[in-house]
């Protein structure tokens, strides 16, 4: 499902709806231009503007480097591909609608594949998916049977209302009504609902269960199906958002995530990455910041800074922290005896206690090197991470600072005499400052992993720029309300720079990630 305006694309995501065809089925080596699907209606020698609503409605917009085709779908839209699938299934294999959906989703609702297989191993297929050997076998039915005994309860009689599907396996009504709730409720299984019948492989069908339960129950099972099916689709996902209904549709596969960081917004406007649920971390692929968080949240920091801080005994290995001026130190374990700097034995520096000459020895000069590889390697962390969680502080306080807009646009209103539709530049920068800080926070987690080269010193220097158009924003954001009226082409000016900047940096490090061209210190492997 599209999104409902052009305007909703105007003043959030930019992203091109319009085509069913994603940009992820070209060739992933090819280069990306910046230029060529340009529609905007501006001369030649003019930037077109890429700020808030200020672009022609009936124009469409271009499709950034950076952005993704996807599809929005609501569960009616869920449904209706379901059915669609199953109708067409159904009509190509012969079989019942019911028959096919089982078929369906034990392929994963790979259509084509399960063609194939059909055509060639029909019994076997059959039996996998749960069917059986269809036509053998008498349809499911209600059935009063004398002198029956439910295999379940042990109830026996005549008046029995019993049930069994085609495998035959037959209980009481009572019983398998209650079995089958059990399984939707509790268990919140509905796609693999096997007979109770000891070691039938036979799946309840949805003809067979709408038979024996309450319609609240049908409902739910309905629901799980559904999400089934959500979460068997490769290209489909469930918008992370709390009690988001929505699932979104995107091309974009998981061997590709090494290259797409594949970022989409859901109709609850919750803007999230298609590949790992995360919120959107552009520009960093999935790899990295899954590396970035483990880094953060484990102990790996921890054992560093013990790296940097302490030594081991030459001896017995030891973990020892120096607690004292005096480079003399002596293991309390083995009392073996050494100097703190270059970790020499002891009795070879004379009564040079506190001038260690023996920093040339190749086993000082490895240990000192040591140290200082592990000391500068926590620096180099500390020095990225502060930055990044700099900007994830800034990201939390995101209702705070709407709280802030909402009242400084009224404020403003009421004062100036402005409408509300011109007081919207503030819920405008607002937007931009949150959008940029998130941007900007994960940027700091790709540098942490990137080689250093004249790409990198680019990147840098994007990074740098687009920090300081968000402070310059920042600051003229936090004005008193009173000077906010004079301010208002000012702060415009700088949210639309704010936002181009931002999106120089993501075209750039999106353009180089498709090419491969990045080089980073770790493997990009899961």
């Amino acid at each position: 499902m599209n999104m409902d305006s052009d305007e909703e694309f105007n003043s959030n995501s930019n992203v091109d709806m319009s085509s069913d065809e994603g940009f992820l089925d070209q060739d992933m080596e090819s280069d990306v231009s910046l230029g060529d699907d340009y529609e905007l209606e501006a001369s030649d020698d003019e930037e077109p503007d890429i700020g808030f609503d200020t672009q022609d409605k009936d124009v469409k917009p271009r499709k950034e480097a950076y952005q993704v085709d996807f599809q929005v779908l609501s569960p009616a839209d869920i449904q209706a591909s379901q059915d669609e699938q199953i109708d067409e299934v159904s009509a190509i294999l012969g079989q019942p609608p019911q028959n096919s959906a089982i078929l369906l989703r034990y392929a994963r609702w790979n259509k084509e594949r399960l063609i194939e297989a059909y055509m060639d191993k029909q019994d076997e297929v059959l039996e996998a998916a749960g069917l059986g050997s269809v036509a053998t076998e008498q349809p499911p039915r209600f059935e009063r049977v004398p002198n029956f005994m439910c295999d379940i309860c042990c109830e026996e009689g005549d008046q029995l209302d019993t049930f069994a599907m085609k495998c035959g396996h037959r209980f009481c009504a009572d019983c398998y009504t209650h079995y089958l709730v059990s399984k939707i409720t509790d268990e919140g299984e509905a796609a693999r609902i096997k007979c109770p019948g000891d070691g039938c492989n036979r799946i309840v069908d949805s003809k067979s269960l709408d038979f024996l339960v309450p319609p609240a129950v049908k409902g739910r099972y309905r629901e799980l199906l559904t999400r089934t099916y959500v979460d068997d689709k490769e290209n489909l996902r469930w918008c992370p958002a709390p009690n988001c209904e929505f699932a979104v549709d995107c091309p974009v596969k998981r061997k590709e995530l090494f290259r797409i960081v594949p970022t989409v917004m859901c109709e609850c406007k919750h803007t999230f990455c298609f590949g790992c649920s995360l919120a959107d971390h552009l520009p960093a692929p999935c790899v990295l910041v899954k590396k970035w968080l483990k880094k953060c949240e484990d102990d790996s920091e921890t054992a560093n800074w013990i790296s940097a801080n302490t030594k081991e005994c030459p001896r017995c290995h030891s973990t020892i922290e120096k607690n004292g001026g005096c480079n003399h130190m002596t293991c309390r374990k083995c009392r073996h005896e050494f100097c703190w700097m270059c970790m020499g034995v002891w009795a070879e520096h004379g009564t040079s206690w506190y001038n260690c000459n023996r920093f040339e020895e190749r086993s000082g000069a490895e240990a000192r090197d040591a140290q200082a590889r592990s000391r500068q390697s926590l620096e180099r962390y500390l020095h990225y991470y502060n930055r990044y969680a700099n900007h994830e502080q800034s990201a939390k306080l995101d209702k705070d600072i709407y709280i802030k807009t909402e009242r400084k646009m009224t404020q403003l209103q009421s004062a100036s005499g402005m409408s509300w539709i011109e007081v919207q530049f503030l819920e405008q920068a607002s937007q931009a400052l949150q959008q940029c800080r998130q941007t900007l926070k994960w940027t700091y987690a790709f540098a942490y992993y990137l080689k250093r080269n004249n790409l990198t010193e680019i990147f840098e220097d994007n990074q740098k720029d687009l920090e300081l158009s968000v402070e310059n924003l920042s600051e003229m954001f936090e004005k008193p309300t009173d000077q906010l009226q004079g301010k208002k082409v000012e702060i415009m000016d700088r949210t639309s720079y704010c936002n181009k900047r931002r999106i120089i940096l993501l075209n750039d490090t999106a353009e180089n990630l498709k090419k491969g061209v990045w080089e980073f210190n770790v493997e990009m492997t899961g």
